[in-house]
């Protein structure tokens, strides 16, 4: 355990970490949600409740920093009604990306998401899915309550739903 406390101690301060920027050029690379054999943040995956066994599914989301830009619509508006220049979207960029998570995998559900890296344009998170249909999911208990709920991220039910809905 006192390793998962070093790993941690050090995401605190993830630009002075040796291997930060190669983790930073690897991501640009990759697609938008791209699945992965274990979590980078081994950490912070095991805190919302990941564990090394199947049915366990750990995925990168990029997500683009900053506000929502609108159309300008011309048909009798005033203009600083149309939101153009400043238009924010209620939702977290972490709910963002857990939502496209299981747009891609809608046959999981999204147990939890957390921070991975940032820079100038891009977020980047990490979630972990949970396959619905995986025995070994289905019979650890924690697990198969969270299955049980369907469709958990749309209606606010992660970690980042909660805060939301100011729950936290």
């Amino acid at each position: 355990m006192k390793s998962y406390e070093a790993l941690s101690k050090a995401w605190h301060k993830p630009k002075e970490m040796p291997y930060y920027k190669e983790l930073l050029l690897k991501l640009r690379s990759q697609n938008t949600i791209t699945r992965v054999k274990r979590p980078v943040r081994l950490d912070r995956a095991h805190a919302v409740g990941y564990k090394a066994k199947p049915g366990f599914i750990v995925v990168q989301v990029k997500i683009k920093k900053g506000g929502r830009k609108r159309r300008a619509v011309h048909r009798g508006r005033k203009p600083s009604k149309m939101g153009i220049r400043g238009f924010s979207t209620k939702k977290s960029l972490q709910l963002i990306a857990e939502e496209r998570a299981n747009k891609k995998y809608p046959n999981c559900e999204v147990l939890n998401s957390y921070w991975l890296a940032e820079d100038g344009k891009h977020k980047w998170f990490e979630v972990i899915l949970l396959d619905r249909t995986n025995p070994s999911v289905l019979s650890d208990k924690e697990a198969s309550r969270v299955v049980s709920r369907r469709k958990r991220v749309y209606r606010g039910l992660t970690k980042s739903g909660r805060k939301l809905r100011g729950l936290l």
